[in-house]
């Protein structure tokens, strides 16, 4: 299986690299424009020059299976459209990309084009956050902290708030017909974003506070009189009278955790088997995001 990853900064480094350079009958293509950066990658994983390209169009001419995108948001678009178009399953960092309707467009065009196409909410196969969808959640809280980080509001919320979106989505154990939005701003900066989804029975919060004095995140869901509590992804505490607690095991590797393992492996298994992908899901957290953005703008009196 011939596999494309373009863009080589940290993300691809360190996450998806690692899960796909170990992968048996897989072809493992890089591309960059930054010829050192090829160099070093390409090295670390004794790749032949043939397996390195400068350009998308030479990555194109070797005929892709399937293609993980790892270059800037910005590029997104372009970079994504030309997978498409060419016909190549294509998995992509969050978010699509800055502009809902540039979002839209993408999954428009993978329909069209009848192409899989992903979008990297590795949350939801996190083992810890998975095994979350057994237990009660009338009550849904996740916060995800940084110090010293407050943001311009659209590139904070697609590039960060959305992971909190997304997970939310999936935790949330029915239909959600009610949304709420709170913010604080200041000098055109986000500092914290309060996210509320509620349907019936259920209340899910999310929260982002840019100046925490800590980076954190903490998810915690409880009902039927019991709560769970899952912190950094890696440790899990029940609480039921008394609390207990599990932690990772010593050799598991981080992109298990993360859920980054369980996504490029379905994500690759899905293709193989030739079985339909859609981003018309992730499409729907993009919308909800751009309603947060736009509450933000609204309080910053940005346009």
């Amino acid at each position: 299986m011939k596999v494309g990853c373009i863009g080589l900064g940290d993300i691809a480094r360190k996450a998806y690299l690692p899960v796909l350079g170990t992968q048996p009958g897989i072809d493992l293509h890089l591309q960059t424009r930054t010829p050192a950066t090829l160099a070093a990658v390409g090295d670390s994983l004794h790749l032949p020059a043939g397996q390195r390209h400068e350009t998308l169009d030479s990555l194109l001419e070797t005929g892709l299976d399937a293609a993980f995108v790892h270059a800037p948001t910005a590029v997104h678009p372009e970079i994504v459209t030309r997978l498409l178009e060419a016909g190549v399953p294509t998995y992509v960092d969050k978010p699509l990309a800055y502009e809902l309707t540039d979002s839209q467009k993408l999954v428009e065009l993978a329909e069209r084009q009848d192409v899989p196409l992903s979008v990297g909410f590795n949350r939801r196969h996190a083992p810890a956050y998975a095994q979350v969808l057994e237990h009660p959640r009338d009550l849904i809280l996740l916060q995800k902290n940084r110090v010293g980080l407050p943001e311009e509001p659209r590139s904070m919320i697609l590039d960060d708030f959305i992971h909190v979106v997304d997970t939310l989505r999936f935790l949330v154990p029915g239909p959600v017909d009610d949304v709420t939005v709170r913010v604080r701003t200041e000098g055109g900066l986000l500092h914290h974003v309060v996210l509320q989804l509620a349907g019936d029975g259920f209340t899910a919060l999310g929260v982002m506070n840019r100046l925490s004095g800590s980076a954190e995140e903490i998810l915690e869901v409880s009902g039927a009189d019991t709560k769970r509590q899952v912190i950094n992804l890696a440790e899990v505490i029940d609480h039921r009278g008394q609390p207990t607690v599990r932690r990772r095991g010593d050799w598991v590797p981080v992109s298990r955790q993360r859920g980054i393992e369980g996504a490029v492996l379905t994500f690759l298994d899905s293709v193989r088997a030739g079985e339909p992908v859609s981003a018309r899901d992730a499409l729907a957290t993009h919308e909800l995001c751009e309603r947060v953005v736009r509450a933000a703008q609204d309080a910053s009196g940005a346009a």
